[in-house]
Protein backbone atom coordinates (compact mmCIF):
# COMPACT_ATOMS: atom_id res chain seq x y z
CA UNK A 1 0.00 0.00 0.00
CA UNK A 2 1.09 3.79 -0.55
CA UNK A 3 2.77 5.58 1.38
CA UNK A 4 0.93 9.06 2.23
CA UNK A 5 1.95 12.24 3.90
CA UNK A 6 0.17 14.20 6.30
CA UNK A 7 -0.31 16.60 3.50
CA UNK A 8 -2.61 16.73 0.72
CA UNK A 9 -1.13 14.25 -2.40
CA UNK A 10 -2.04 14.13 -5.79
CA UNK A 11 0.00 13.74 -9.54
CA UNK A 12 -0.74 16.01 -12.59
CA UNK A 13 -3.22 14.64 -14.79
CA UNK A 14 -1.97 16.20 -18.52
CA UNK A 15 -5.49 16.64 -19.87
CA UNK A 16 -7.01 18.18 -16.30
CA UNK A 17 -3.83 20.24 -16.27
CA UNK A 18 -4.47 21.52 -19.83
CA UNK A 19 -7.96 22.06 -19.16
CA UNK A 20 -6.96 24.13 -16.35
CA UNK A 21 -5.02 26.84 -18.45
CA UNK A 22 -7.09 28.76 -19.57
CA UNK A 23 -7.83 32.10 -17.97
CA UNK A 24 -10.57 34.31 -17.22
CA UNK A 25 -9.65 37.99 -17.88
CA UNK A 26 -10.87 40.03 -15.36
CA UNK A 27 -11.99 38.59 -11.71
CA UNK A 28 -14.75 40.87 -9.70
CA UNK A 29 -16.20 41.19 -6.65
CA UNK A 30 -19.23 38.73 -6.17
CA UNK A 31 -22.87 40.40 -6.57
CA UNK A 32 -25.46 37.96 -6.01
CA UNK A 33 -27.72 39.65 -8.56
CA UNK A 34 -25.07 39.02 -11.39
CA UNK A 35 -24.05 35.36 -9.51
CA UNK A 36 -27.03 33.72 -8.09
CA UNK A 37 -30.76 33.08 -8.88
CA UNK A 38 -33.48 32.38 -6.01
CA UNK A 39 -34.75 28.89 -6.52
CA UNK A 40 -37.54 28.69 -4.62
CA UNK A 41 -39.49 30.26 -1.76
CA UNK A 42 -42.08 32.56 -3.48
CA UNK A 43 -40.27 35.60 -2.30
CA UNK A 44 -38.73 34.03 1.00
CA UNK A 45 -35.83 35.21 -0.51
CA UNK A 46 -34.73 38.36 -1.39
CA UNK A 47 -31.40 40.32 -2.84
CA UNK A 48 -30.72 43.43 -1.24
CA UNK A 49 -27.83 46.70 -1.27
CA UNK A 50 -27.47 46.75 -5.05
CA UNK A 51 -26.64 42.71 -5.01
CA UNK A 52 -24.04 42.82 -1.58
CA UNK A 53 -26.55 41.49 0.69
CA UNK A 54 -29.23 38.19 0.36
CA UNK A 55 -31.19 37.15 2.78
CA UNK A 56 -33.13 33.74 3.07
CA UNK A 57 -36.06 33.14 5.27
CA UNK A 58 -38.29 30.04 6.79
CA UNK A 59 -41.99 30.42 7.68
CA UNK A 60 -44.77 27.32 8.04
CA UNK A 61 -45.29 27.55 4.67
CA UNK A 62 -42.14 27.41 2.71
CA UNK A 63 -38.22 27.92 3.35
CA UNK A 64 -36.18 29.79 0.72
CA UNK A 65 -33.17 28.52 -1.35
CA UNK A 66 -30.43 29.82 -4.24
CA UNK A 67 -28.17 28.44 -6.35
CA UNK A 68 -25.31 29.73 -7.95
CA UNK A 69 -25.66 30.60 -12.15
CA UNK A 70 -21.96 29.45 -13.08
CA UNK A 71 -20.68 25.80 -12.33
CA UNK A 72 -17.44 25.04 -11.08
CA UNK A 73 -14.49 22.47 -11.22
CA UNK A 74 -12.44 23.40 -8.73
CA UNK A 75 -11.53 26.65 -6.62
CA UNK A 76 -11.52 28.58 -3.40
CA UNK A 77 -14.95 29.36 -2.39
CA UNK A 78 -15.89 32.28 0.42
CA UNK A 79 -19.31 33.04 1.63
CA UNK A 80 -20.12 35.20 5.03
CA UNK A 81 -22.82 34.12 6.86
CA UNK A 82 -24.87 34.93 9.58
CA UNK A 83 -27.27 32.30 10.93
CA UNK A 84 -30.79 32.35 12.67
CA UNK A 85 -30.78 33.80 16.03
CA UNK A 86 -32.69 32.83 19.20
CA UNK A 87 -34.28 29.61 19.22
CA UNK A 88 -33.64 28.06 15.74
CA UNK A 89 -34.38 24.27 16.89
CA UNK A 90 -35.90 22.54 13.70
CA UNK A 91 -34.24 24.68 10.78
CA UNK A 92 -30.99 23.79 8.95
CA UNK A 93 -28.71 26.52 6.80
CA UNK A 94 -27.65 24.33 4.11
CA UNK A 95 -24.56 25.95 2.14
CA UNK A 96 -23.04 23.62 -0.11
CA UNK A 97 -21.55 22.75 -3.65
CA UNK A 98 -23.25 19.64 -5.75
CA UNK A 99 -23.26 18.72 -9.09
CA UNK A 100 -26.56 16.24 -10.75
CA UNK A 101 -27.38 13.41 -11.21
CA UNK A 102 -27.18 9.87 -10.00
CA UNK A 103 -23.54 9.53 -9.48
CA UNK A 104 -23.19 13.40 -7.67
CA UNK A 105 -20.33 14.49 -6.54
CA UNK A 106 -21.00 17.25 -3.27
CA UNK A 107 -19.29 19.18 -0.42
CA UNK A 108 -21.72 19.82 2.40
CA UNK A 109 -21.83 22.51 5.21
CA UNK A 110 -25.11 22.67 7.21
CA UNK A 111 -26.05 24.45 10.17
CA UNK A 112 -28.14 22.43 12.57
CA UNK A 113 -30.27 24.99 14.74
CA UNK A 114 -30.99 24.68 18.29
CA UNK A 115 -32.59 25.72 21.22
CA UNK A 116 -31.78 29.47 22.79
CA UNK A 117 -28.68 29.39 24.52
CA UNK A 118 -27.32 26.17 22.94
CA UNK A 119 -24.89 25.89 19.87
CA UNK A 120 -25.68 25.18 17.01
CA UNK A 121 -23.63 22.32 15.26
CA UNK A 122 -21.81 22.45 11.96
CA UNK A 123 -22.64 19.46 10.28
CA UNK A 124 -20.08 18.71 7.22
CA UNK A 125 -19.65 15.66 4.64
CA UNK A 126 -18.13 14.68 1.24
CA UNK A 127 -20.52 13.10 -1.55
CA UNK A 128 -18.48 11.63 -3.96
CA UNK A 129 -20.04 9.52 -7.26
CA UNK A 130 -23.50 9.38 -5.19
CA UNK A 131 -22.23 8.40 -1.73
CA UNK A 132 -21.57 10.31 1.29
CA UNK A 133 -21.63 8.45 4.90
CA UNK A 134 -18.58 10.70 5.02
CA UNK A 135 -20.16 13.22 8.58
CA UNK A 136 -18.36 14.95 10.54
CA UNK A 137 -19.85 17.54 13.10
CA UNK A 138 -18.08 20.40 15.39
CA UNK A 139 -19.56 22.74 17.77
CA UNK A 140 -18.39 26.24 16.93
CA UNK A 141 -16.29 28.48 19.15
CA UNK A 142 -18.08 31.72 18.63
CA UNK A 143 -22.04 32.58 18.68
CA UNK A 144 -22.32 32.19 14.43
CA UNK A 145 -25.93 34.50 14.87
CA UNK A 146 -24.72 37.44 16.36
CA UNK A 147 -22.31 38.50 13.80
CA UNK A 148 -21.25 37.27 10.24
CA UNK A 149 -18.11 34.86 9.66
CA UNK A 150 -16.62 33.45 6.70
CA UNK A 151 -16.92 29.48 5.54
CA UNK A 152 -14.57 27.92 3.11
CA UNK A 153 -14.20 25.25 0.70
CA UNK A 154 -11.30 24.69 -0.76
CA UNK A 155 -11.37 22.33 -3.61
CA UNK A 156 -8.81 21.02 -5.81
CA UNK A 157 -7.38 18.09 -7.79
CA UNK A 158 -5.13 17.46 -4.23
CA UNK A 159 -7.94 17.36 -1.61
CA UNK A 160 -10.71 19.36 0.03
CA UNK A 161 -10.38 21.40 2.81
CA UNK A 162 -13.12 23.22 4.67
CA UNK A 163 -12.35 26.36 6.75
CA UNK A 164 -14.30 28.73 9.61
CA UNK A 165 -12.96 32.16 9.28
CA UNK A 166 -9.82 30.92 7.43
CA UNK A 167 -9.10 28.38 10.11
CA UNK A 168 -8.81 24.96 8.89
CA UNK A 169 -11.31 22.15 10.45
CA UNK A 170 -11.87 19.29 8.32
CA UNK A 171 -9.84 17.98 5.15
CA UNK A 172 -10.47 15.39 2.76
CA UNK A 173 -7.50 13.68 0.56
CA UNK A 174 -7.05 12.61 -3.01
CA UNK A 175 -6.55 9.09 -2.32
CA UNK A 176 -7.59 7.23 -5.97
CA UNK A 177 -4.64 5.74 -5.64
CA UNK A 178 -5.95 3.41 -2.99
CA UNK A 179 -9.39 3.03 -4.62
CA UNK A 180 -11.51 6.46 -2.68
CA UNK A 181 -13.45 8.10 -5.11
CA UNK A 182 -12.42 11.68 -5.23
CA UNK A 183 -14.77 14.44 -7.32
CA UNK A 184 -12.86 15.99 -10.06
CA UNK A 185 -14.66 15.29 -13.34
CA UNK A 186 -17.79 16.99 -12.38
CA UNK A 187 -18.56 20.76 -12.18
CA UNK A 188 -20.82 21.89 -8.93
CA UNK A 189 -22.70 24.85 -8.09
CA UNK A 190 -22.95 26.79 -5.25
CA UNK A 191 -26.33 25.74 -3.39
CA UNK A 192 -28.02 27.36 0.16
CA UNK A 193 -31.45 26.56 1.72
CA UNK A 194 -33.18 27.74 4.75
CA UNK A 195 -35.65 24.85 5.38
CA UNK A 196 -37.64 22.81 8.33
CA UNK A 197 -36.16 19.28 8.99
CA UNK A 198 -37.43 19.05 12.73
CA UNK A 199 -37.54 15.28 12.44
CA UNK A 200 -34.05 15.27 12.79
CA UNK A 201 -31.50 18.64 13.10
CA UNK A 202 -31.88 19.00 16.31
CA UNK A 203 -31.19 16.44 19.29
CA UNK A 204 -32.24 14.20 16.90
CA UNK A 205 -35.72 15.03 16.40
CA UNK A 206 -36.68 15.25 19.84
CA UNK A 207 -36.76 19.41 19.40
CA UNK A 208 -39.09 20.80 17.00
CA UNK A 209 -39.79 23.77 15.52
CA UNK A 210 -41.53 26.84 17.20
CA UNK A 211 -43.46 28.61 14.46
CA UNK A 212 -44.54 31.10 16.74
CA UNK A 213 -40.76 32.29 16.25
CA UNK A 214 -41.19 32.44 12.66
CA UNK A 215 -39.65 33.78 10.01
CA UNK A 216 -36.40 32.46 10.88
CA UNK A 217 -33.67 34.94 8.63
CA UNK A 218 -30.50 33.45 7.56
CA UNK A 219 -28.25 36.46 6.02
CA UNK A 220 -25.03 36.09 3.15
CA UNK A 221 -22.95 38.57 1.94
CA UNK A 222 -19.38 38.36 0.57
CA UNK A 223 -19.60 35.88 -1.95
CA UNK A 224 -16.25 35.29 -3.68
CA UNK A 225 -15.03 32.40 -5.65
CA UNK A 226 -11.68 32.12 -7.01
CA UNK A 227 -12.16 29.18 -9.00
CA UNK A 228 -12.36 28.00 -12.34
CA UNK A 229 -15.36 27.98 -14.15
CA UNK A 230 -17.49 25.81 -16.90
CA UNK A 231 -18.31 27.80 -19.34
CA UNK A 232 -21.30 27.30 -21.62
CA UNK A 233 -18.94 25.89 -24.80
CA UNK A 234 -17.95 23.28 -22.23
CA UNK A 235 -14.45 25.09 -21.59
CA UNK A 236 -13.24 25.46 -17.98
CA UNK A 237 -11.70 29.31 -17.44
CA UNK A 238 -9.92 29.50 -14.08
CA UNK A 239 -9.24 33.27 -12.11
CA UNK A 240 -5.51 34.87 -12.78
CA UNK A 241 -5.36 33.85 -8.93
CA UNK A 242 -5.56 29.77 -9.98
CA UNK A 243 -1.60 28.80 -9.18
CA UNK A 244 -2.11 30.08 -5.34
CA UNK A 245 -4.82 27.62 -4.38
CA UNK A 246 -4.80 25.03 -7.82
CA UNK A 247 -2.18 22.75 -5.90
CA UNK A 248 -2.17 24.18 -2.61
CA UNK A 249 -1.95 21.80 0.49
CA UNK A 250 -1.78 21.80 3.99
CA UNK A 251 1.26 23.54 5.66
CA UNK A 252 1.92 22.09 9.29
CA UNK A 253 -0.23 25.41 10.81
CA UNK A 254 -3.12 24.55 8.87
CA UNK A 255 -2.69 20.66 9.55
CA UNK A 256 -1.99 22.02 13.68
CA UNK A 257 -5.56 23.94 13.00
CA UNK A 258 -7.16 21.01 12.03
CA UNK A 259 -6.06 18.69 15.32
CA UNK A 260 -7.31 21.61 17.72
CA UNK A 261 -10.47 22.03 16.11
CA UNK A 262 -10.96 18.35 16.23
CA UNK A 263 -9.88 17.87 19.71
CA UNK A 264 -11.91 20.94 21.43
CA UNK A 265 -15.07 21.14 18.97
CA UNK A 266 -15.64 17.88 17.05
CA UNK A 267 -18.67 16.01 18.56
CA UNK A 268 -19.30 13.16 15.59
CA UNK A 269 -17.02 11.80 13.33
CA UNK A 270 -18.22 8.80 10.87
CA UNK A 271 -14.35 7.88 11.05
CA UNK A 272 -14.58 6.41 14.97
CA UNK A 273 -18.43 5.35 14.35
CA UNK A 274 -17.30 1.62 15.25
CA UNK A 275 -21.13 0.80 15.26
CA UNK A 276 -22.43 2.03 12.61
CA UNK A 277 -19.37 0.57 10.33
CA UNK A 278 -19.05 -2.96 12.34
CA UNK A 279 -16.86 -4.33 9.65
CA UNK A 280 -14.24 -1.53 9.56
CA UNK A 281 -14.67 2.50 9.19
CA UNK A 282 -14.17 3.76 5.43
CA UNK A 283 -10.16 3.24 4.57
CA UNK A 284 -10.06 7.07 3.82
CA UNK A 285 -10.07 7.41 7.69
CA UNK A 286 -6.59 6.09 7.96
CA UNK A 287 -5.01 9.05 5.93
CA UNK A 288 -7.46 11.95 6.46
Amino acid sequence: MAAFSSSCSWKTGGLLFSVLLNYLIVVSAGNFYRDFQITFGNGRGSIHNGGQDLTLSLDKISGSGFKSRNKYLFGKIDMELKLVPGNSAGTVTAYYLSSLGATWDEIDFEFLGNVSGQPYVLHTNVFTQGKGRREQQFYLWFDPTADFHTYSVLWNPRCIVFYVDGIAIRQFKNLESIGVPFPKNQAMRIYSSLWNADEWATQGGRVKTDWSRAPFVASYRNFNADACILSGAGKTLCSPNVNAWLWKKLDLVRQSQIKWVQKKYMVYNYCTDYKRFPQGVPKECKYN
